[in-house]
Parts: structure tokens; C-alpha cells; sequence
């Protein structure tokens, strides 16, 4: 019942609860009015097939009037029409959520039988209950392993007026004790609205955030922590949520050597969601690779494309330095690129970028197939960083725009890196920036529920963090519009 009305709610929050301890979120998601109005249309339609399966007790009873002793018995109810036509749900500052329905009516078919001196007779009746309203209040928060709990902080609901018209023979008898049968009926239903509500929560809201996944696994080597630190800070215009946000290494987890910048997101709420993404979850992921010797390739002249004609071979590279085909005649050679820090992205407004630092050691393959270091590159980079959202996956793509490059060592004798920075420059284009961008696309998960869609998506770079606009749409996915705004 309200659990189908809270589930897209909580589903649209993508994972929410923010930050028990000091230090700053790597991911904070921010929930609009206009994501709370998006849950509470979804929801109510359920919510309203669910209210319609309310069970109307038959009851009896008697009573004494100017005829005498007066028994009466109302059975054989269903409800044919229920309607919640207006709704409300909003924030309450430092509470939690508060969901307001009015205006309710509830209309139902019986049948009554009297019995009364010597006589006895039945028919059939239409009632209709109007004015009911029903406030519900939520308290969300997190449980020790980090996903959400959701309870009941308070329920009350009242029914303003109940009408009931009679048919068949001696109906007037009814209104002998027609308030008898209002006071029944109203309180059967009040009774039953606010254990329903509480036992959806308990039934089927709770164990379905119990299926949210805090921790995202990528490959063999790392997963995402998307763990909820704390109970939600909720103020009078949005709910703020605060994720952990971090990759780490499976095998042996460490704590990474800097901490999550704070995010302060725009004010804009016209989406129905916003989320702040962490500069502090991709340096995260840098540090993990770099820590599991993960940042390692190797070039090799198979995997040169034919038409480039500076090979992989000491005959090439003999060109740009003689010393090394005089002691190494026609052999193969191969690179290996490594990464010497953990690399580091950097967004700031409208840019995203990448400056890794990179050793190349450059071996000759000898007829045994052992490796001869030849000389040893030093290697500045600029990347430029174009991040997308597909398929609720975050996805990249670099660009190299500037590369610097010392010589480190040379077994070879001296030689000006100037003259290899062609053949460089385009093996790491070309070959290297495949294999990374490959990787990248793949993408990494944001923390959704099933059968959320994220829709008309807004990707803006802020200081520190990306800014990620959304709508969502609850339900079977359909094709979604992605935009960015650099």
C-alpha cells in the first residue's frame, strides 16, 4: 500500500542517506520538490488499488426504539470505488517526509437485514464515505551494513462524513438506527488504514531497500563503496544525500591518502534529481589501480597499425638513434608504459582533465625472448576528459592535447627525445588510448535501484565535482535523451 507509494520515492533517491561522520561525501545525491511530486503521482495510483482492498467487516447489533428491540445485520460489502484525487508530500525540515492525502472517498455496496417486532425484511444499500484524509509520517535513515531503513513516525486519518441511502421494503427502519450504522462503518475503516500502512512498511518497503546495492563490484581488482553513512539531513526545500562514494581494492582494502572536497550544489532544482559526483571517486579509483599495479600496458610492433611506418624495431628506431641498431641489428622492441603516481582528474567549471605522469621503458626483445632495457622515458601528459551517462553507467573518453618527454636513462648512449617524440606521440594515441578508452567506456555504475530510468540528463563540471541533472522515470526501461553542458 504506501510501500508502493514510497518505493518510487525511494528508488528516484537512487540509493539515499547521507553522512554520519565529519568527513565530506564522495557522492551526494539531492532529491527536488519535483522528484517528491514525480514519486507521489506514481505511487498514488498504486496506493489507491491498494486502499480499495480495505476489508468491510459485516457487523450487527441492536437497538430499542418506539417499536421495541430492533435488530439489524449489514453484510455482502465491497468496495466499487475508491479516489484519492488530491495528494501531497514534501519535506519537513530535520524530520523526514510528510504525506498528506484529502478529499478521499471510498463508495460501497451491502446488503442489510432487519428484524423487528414480528416483522423481518431485507435489502440492499449504497454508502458513501467523503472527506477522508490521511497524514503519514516517515522517518528514513540507515542500518549498520548502509542501506536504508524507512519507518512510520506518525499516522492519523479521519473520515468527515459517511452517507448511506437504503433500498427494499420497510427501509425507513433503517433510520431508526442510522447512526449506529455511520459510527460502525466509520470506525471499521479508520481503524484499518493506519496498520496498513505501518505493516506495508514492515512487509514491503523495507526489504525492498534492503536490495540496494552498497557495493558495486567493477572487475576482479575493485568495487565501488556506495554505502549510506547516516540518516538524511532534510530541509524544508529538498532532501540532501550523502554516499560514501569511493572505490577500493578487493583484495586488500586501504584507506585512501586525501579525503572527499565539499560539494555545494547549485540551488537549480527544476530536475527531479541531482547528483554531486566526487572528484574524490575517481581519484579513488587511480589510487586503487595504481595500488594494485593495474596501470601497466605494453606496446608491441604487432600492435601498430601497417600503415604507420616508424615500427617498433631497433631498424626504425636506428634512424633516431644509431647506437641502438648498432648493438642491437634488427630486432623487435617493445614499451612498456607505467604509470608513476596515481592519476589524478581535475574538474573544474566547464573542464575535465588528466595529467598523468608516465615512465616508458623501451626493451629490445633478443632471440631468447628475454628483454634488454635500451633507454628509459620520463612522460608529462595533458588528457582532456569527456564523461557521458548511458544506461545509468558513468562512461569516458580521453583525449591526449599535450605530451612532454625527458629522458631518464639511456643504455643506448645519449640521444635527443625530440627526435622520438613522432613515433611516441603516436603509439600512445593510437595504441595506448584505445586500450584506456576501452576500459572506460565500460563505465562505472551509478547506484540505482531496478526499473529506474534516468531521463533528460544534464552533465555540467563544477569545482571539484560533476554535476549530474536528472528525470526519472519509474518502470520499464524506454529510450532516454542524454546532454552535456561542456
Amino acid at each position: 500500500m504506501v510501500s508502493s507509494f514510497i518505493s518510487p520515492l525511494l528508488l528516484s533517491l537512487a540509493a539515499c542517506l547521507p553522512m554520519a561522520g565529519a568527513g565530506n561525501p564522495g557522492f551526494v545525491v539531492r532529491l527536488t520538490q519535483n522528484g517528491l511530486d514525480y514519486a507521489r503521482q506514481e505511487g498514488m495510483r498504486v496506493l489507491q488499488q491498494e486502499l480499495a482492498k480495505i476489508h468491510i467487516p459485516d457487523f450487527s447489533g441492536s437497538t430499542h426504539t418506539h417499536l421495541g428491540k430492533v435488530k439489524y445485520s449489514f453484510n455482502s460489502m465491497t468496495i466499487r470505488n475508491f479516489q484519492l484525487p488530491s495528494s501531497q508530500i514534501s519535506p519537513v525540515a530535520n524530520v523526514g517526509l510528510k504525506l498528506s492525502i484529502s478529499g478521499a472517498f471510498i463508495e460501497i455496496n451491502g446488503q442489510w437485514h432487519v428484524k423487528a417486532l414480528h416483522i423481518s425484511t431485507k435489502g440492499g444499500f449504497d454508502l458513501k464515505v467523503e472527506g477522508l484524509s490521511i497524514s503519514v509520517g516517515l522517518k528514513v535513515g540507515s542500518d549498520t551494513s548502509g542501506r536504508p531503513t524507512i519507518g512510520l513516525s506518525d499516522c492519523s486519518n479521519h473520515i468527515s462524513d459517511v452517507k448511506i441511502h437504503v433500498s427494499g421494503k420497510l427501509s425507513w427502519l433503517v433510520d431508526v438506527f442510522r447512526h449506529n450504522v455511520d459510527n460502525a462503518l466509520r470506525k471499521a475503516i479508520e481503524n484499518q488504514i493506519c496498520p496498513l500502512v505501518s505493516n506495508a512498511i514492515t512487509s514491503k518497503l523495507e526489504p525492498l531497500l534492503q536490495t540496494l546495492p552498497v557495493t558495486a563490484k567493477i572487475d576482479s581488482v575493485a568495487a565501488i563503496d556506495y554505502s549510506l553513512t547516516g540518516p538524511p539531513p532534510v530541509t524544508a526545500d529538498y532532501v540532501d544525500v550523502q554516499l560514501k562514494g569511493e572505490f577500493f581494492e578487493l583484495s586488500h582494502r586501504t584507506t585512501p591518502p586525501f579525503s572527499p572536497p565539499t560539494l555545494t550544489l547549485p540551488v537549480d532544482h527544476s530536475l527531479m534529481v541531482y547528483f554531486g559526483i566526487s572528484d574524490y571517486l575517481f581519484n579513488t579509483a587511480g589510487f586503487v589501480y595504481y595500488s594494485a599495479g593495474k596501470l601497466v600496458f605494453n606496446v608491441t610492433d604487432n600492435m601498430i597499425p601497417k600503415e604507420f611506418n616508424i615500427r617498433l624495431n631497433t631498424s626504425s628506431f636506428g634512424v633516431l638513434i644509431p647506437q641502438l641498431s648498432k648493438m642491437y641489428p634488427d630486432m623487435l622492441m617493445k614499451l612498456q608504459i607505467s604509470s608513476t603516481l596515481a592519476p589524478s582528474l581535475n574538474i573544474k567549471p566547464g573542464n575535465v582533465s588528466l595529467s598523468p605522469k608516465l615512465d616508458i621503458q623501451a626493451y629490445v626483445i633478443l632471440p631468447n625472448s628475454s628483454l634488454a632495457p635500451v633507454f628509459l622515458l620520463n612522460l608529462t601528459t595533458t588528457a582532456v576528459a569527456k564523461v557521458t551517462v548511458n544506461s545509468g553507467r558513468i562512461v569516458g573518453n580521453l583525449d591526449l592535447s599535450r605530451i612532454q618527454m625527458d629522458l631518464k636513462h639511456s643504455d643506448v648512449g645519449p640521444f635527443s627525445v625530440t627526435l622520438l617524440n613522432v613515433a611516441v606521440n603516436y603509439y600512445l594515441s593510437q595504441v595506448l588510448l584505445p586500450q584506456v578508452n576501452q576500459i572506460l567506456n565500460k563505465g562505472y555504475p551509478l547506484p540505482l535501484l531496478d526499473k529506474v530510468q534516468l531521463t533528460d540528463v544534464v552533465l555540467q563540471p563544477q569545482q571539484d565535482f560533476l554535476l549530474l541533472g536528472a528525470n526519472v522515470h519509474y518502470g520499464k526501461a524506454e529510450n532516454s535523451t542524454w546532454v552535456n553542458k561542456f
